[in-house]
């Protein structure tokens, strides 16, 4: 009867529409409306998904507030596909609510460049998106509106929280987030789409036919549905590798990096400082001091790059590079580059004109049990993917490239300047 229930209320409650690009017609019900219509949803419309990745491609102007309503979107179909299963797990109407409710309000914890400031001592969004939920307008709408309570909402984004022995929390939290999760089925269309590129398209429809419910895990993948296991896989390396990591990309965004780094380094900016910006508060509030490895900041935004002058592979298994992991060592290694570049141009050259930039380490994400022919469920490992754990590492270490940027002046003077910037990281 409660499975009839969530059904009926998938089925009938959702009929208000809001037109996507991506998905088509995305239908909420008059209830999460108001969700979308409170202010920290509304934030999102101001925060680029992409950063500043239409630097590159210009059509990358997407916002985290469409890509949140599409993971509402798909989290709803997934959840529909996996109740008409015989195997459909015990949920209450008020977890699906929840779980609903999490996938919509998964974001609105991010502020600008969260996910490249991953390396500074930074809240997650997670925990931030916590919070807000727990607070004025989302606390009283997920009670009153929705009709769910804002500690399971919560406890499905934020990992860290208590699910307080409930069975529902553990199934919703690896549902939201996974190999063939919506979360990523959404950025991976919808960046693609928004950048022009063919890397990231999914066969979704295809994907949401073969997946089935799995009491521990959220879901496990029939096996003509490896290939579309496979396919995310491959699209996400694609779109580290011409979209994300793009070296344009890496440059603007390590840039911004530096500077936030050392600002709170220097007490120029406080965490709190950056909780709940949007892009152009974030700019406004870095760009109008005159601290001066804002300087940085102000050349990104008026698109005045640093040049790349020396790459190789980051391989950790050197020391040196390995060192350089540790900001504060970075940036002393930053200093000293300054410092010769200024002797051998006979000019000052500042710390702040030379940035050395290590994308941090990702994963691949394999773990999916497989559900074979005969009704047997092997791990994604044994299943005969192509994408073994070495494969996986290959794409790691592909992607990952150290890189040394300068002012463009510096080229102009010193024609050797990557020999020397080589010979300078070797030692």
């Amino acid at each position: 009867m409660q499975g009839n229930q969530i059904i009926q209320h998938l089925d009938q409650d959702y009929t208000e529409p809001i037109r996507d690009p991506l998905w088509k017609h995305i239908y909420l019900s008059p209830q999460m409306m108001t969700i979308v219509a409170s202010e920290p949803f509304q934030k999102l419309y101001r925060i680029k998904q992409l950063g500043i990745t239409h630097l590159v491609y210009p059509g990358a102007t997407h916002t985290r507030f469409v890509h949140s309503l599409g993971v509402f979107h798909l989290s709803k179909r997934i959840l529909r596909g996996l109740l008409a299963s015989e195997h459909a797990p015990p949920l209450s109407l008020e977890g699906v609510k929840a779980f609903l409710c999490a996938a919509l309000l998964h974001d609105i914890g991010h502020f600008p460049f969260t996910h490249s400031l991953k390396e500074l001592p930074l809240r997650e969004h997670e925990s931030l998106t916590a919070d807000l939920i727990y607070t004025p307008p989302l606390e009283h709408l997920l009670k009153h509106q929705i009709g769910t309570e804002p500690w399971m909402v919560a406890a499905i984004v934020d990992h860290h929280l208590d699910d307080e022995g409930s069975a529902e929390i553990p199934f919703f939290r690896n549902l939201l987030s996974g190999v063939l999760d919506p979360d990523k089925l959404d950025y991976l269309n919808r960046d693609a789409y928004f950048c022009g590129v063919p890397y990231g398209i999914q066969d979704t429809d295809f994907v949401i036919g073969r997946i089935h419910p799995h009491p521990q895990r959220g879901i496990s993948l029939d096996l003509t549905g490896l290939p579309a296991a496979e396919n995310v896989l491959f699209s996400k390396y694609l779109m580290y590798r011409a979209v994300y990591w793009h070296r344009t990309v890496r440059i603007a965004t390590a840039m911004i990096k530096k500077a936030v780094f050392l600002g709170l380094r220097d007490g120029m900016l406080s965490p709190d400082d950056l909780y709940g910006l949007d892009d152009e508060e974030f700019f406004h509030t870095t760009v109008e001091q005159s601290y001066r490895p804002f300087s940085l900041i102000r050349r990104v935004a008026s698109r005045r790059l640093l040049k790349s002058v020396w790459e190789a592979p980051f391989d950790p298994s050197f020391p040196q590079m390995k060192k350089l992991l540790d900001l504060e060592y970075r940036s002393s290694k930053e200093e000293e580059i300054a410092r010769i570049l200024s002797k051998k141009m006979g000019k000052p050259i500042e710390p702040e004109d030379v940035v050395i930039d290590i994308p941090e380490q990702i994963s691949f994400e394999i773990d999916i049990p497989i559900l074979l022919p005969e009704g047997n469920l092997v791990e994604y490992a044994d299943a005969g993917s192509v994408f073994s754990p070495p494969v996986v590492e290959g794409f790691v270490k592909t992607l990952r490239v150290l890189r040394v940027a300068v002012i463009p002046e510096v080229l102009e003077a010193i024609p050797q300047v990557s020999t020397l910037l080589k010979e300078f990281l070797r030692t």
